[in-house]
């Protein structure tokens, strides 16, 4: 009788870490359904980036057909995220009960080995490429996917969950020049991004902002005062602004706290309202309301052309598997998707280039940075 010897399915483990973000979903399908044509692999999940590795028992499900059919339409992520429990800053109290951070990753490498996975994909932004890359180096196969609604990550032209964030902050926008406009008011927008102003700077140009204050060019009072005063005296009467959550004005700082307990992440957000008040110790005489977007930004239905980047970028993490491309970074460059070193993709953070043409575009346009 001749025996049949089937051959045992190679085990992929995909993790979704950092902060959501429109289009994971549409990724993790992705790379499912090549996985599915190839048919030598078997995809599985990590709850919670990779707590589902560190939890007894392993909190990891297999990622079938069923459970990932139509998913890409969905914001969020299946496999939920964290932005604690960084195993390159894993968050352990010492014998006086002390939160003290220390290094896992060569740990979480040896049990992702001992759970029997031959790859991992790892979805997210600089810091999930961060701990790719140790992870890497301690042995571990891994890919990465360029994740962040920041659009900062070195190495790819554009990630997955910008474009959403920008529609989304552009839709606000809209709304509120004409309350703006209703009231003769100054309106104040503040966006998400970090140390980056992508966001701000497609929202302005999008919405038509007068105003759009960035991280990369600390601003002057002074010069946003003069130019709400100019856009009074014109008789127009009101004056929309974007603003970063990282913007800060000359020789000041940027408005953060400290953050959770378990996360090395310090917390921005309410420049807005500082703003708010820096202009009215200045003199403006005019209404001021402020709008802070905050999590909106990162949740809902992802955009078309979200939908379309995540999905590729899916299937090329799942073809670099194959090939053996580990230690890489899937990117969209030049319109084209390639592959790029974790290590060129962590070096730094990509910011907007105060001199680039998108910033004189802006300029060209009549927006103010505040200089």
């Amino acid at each position: 009788m001749e025996l049949i010897l089937q051959m045992k399915k190679k085990k992929l483990l995909i993790a979704t870490g950092g902060g959501d973000c429109p289009g994971l979903n549409a990724v993790i399908r992705g790379i499912c359904k090549r996985a599915k044509k190839s048919k030598e692999w078997e995809v599985y999940g990590s709850k919670e980036a990779f707590n589902g590795v560190w939890s007894e028992p392993p909190y990891i499900i297999p990622l079938t057909p069923k459970r990932t059919a139509g998913i890409h339409v969905k914001g969020g992520t299946i496999l939920k995220t964290t932005n604690k429990s960084d195993p390159l800053h894993f968050p352990v109290k010492d014998e006086f009960g002390n939160i003290k951070f220390v290094d896992k990753t060569k740990d979480l490498a040896a049990k992702i080995q001992e759970l029997g996975f031959d790859a991992v994909i790892n979805i997210g932004g600089d810091g999930s490429q961060r701990i790719s890359k140790a992870l890497f180096d301690h042995g571990l196969p891994v890919v990465g996917v360029p994740k962040t609604i920041d659009n900062d990550l070195a190495g790819t032209d554009m990630t997955f969950g910008f474009q959403t964030a920008v529609q989304i902050a552009t839709d606000s926008f809209d709304k509120l020049v004409t309350t703006a406009e209703s009231h003769h008011r100054v309106m104040i927008m503040e966006v998400m991004g970090r140390d980056a102003g992508w966001i701000a700077l497609h929202t302005a140009i999008a919405g038509g902002a007068e105003i759009c204050l960035i991280p990369e060019i600390p601003y002057d009072i002074e010069k946003l005062v003069k130019r709400i005063e100019s856009r009074y005296e014109k008789g127009r009467g009101f004056v929309n602004i974007v603003i970063a959550e990282g913007a800060k004005p000359k020789d000041g700082t940027v408005v953060s706290r400290e953050g959770e307990v378990g996360s090395k992440h310090v917390k921005l957000g309410g420049v807005a309202f500082e703003l708010s008040n820096q202009l009215k110790e200045a003199g403006v005489r005019a209404e001021i309301r402020e709008t802070v977007l905050g999590h909106v930004q990162r949740g809902g239905t992802p955009s078309a052309f979200d939908r379309v980047l995540a999905s590729a970028f899916g299937v090329k993490a799942f073809e670099m598997v194959m090939d053996g491309a580990f230690g890489k970074m899937v990117a969209f460059v030049n319109n084209d998707f390639v592959e790029v070193p974790l290590e060129a993709a962590t070096k730094e953070n990509k910011v907007v280039n105060p001199d680039g043409f998108l910033v004189k575009a802006a300029k060209g346009l009549g927006i103010s940075f505040g200089i």
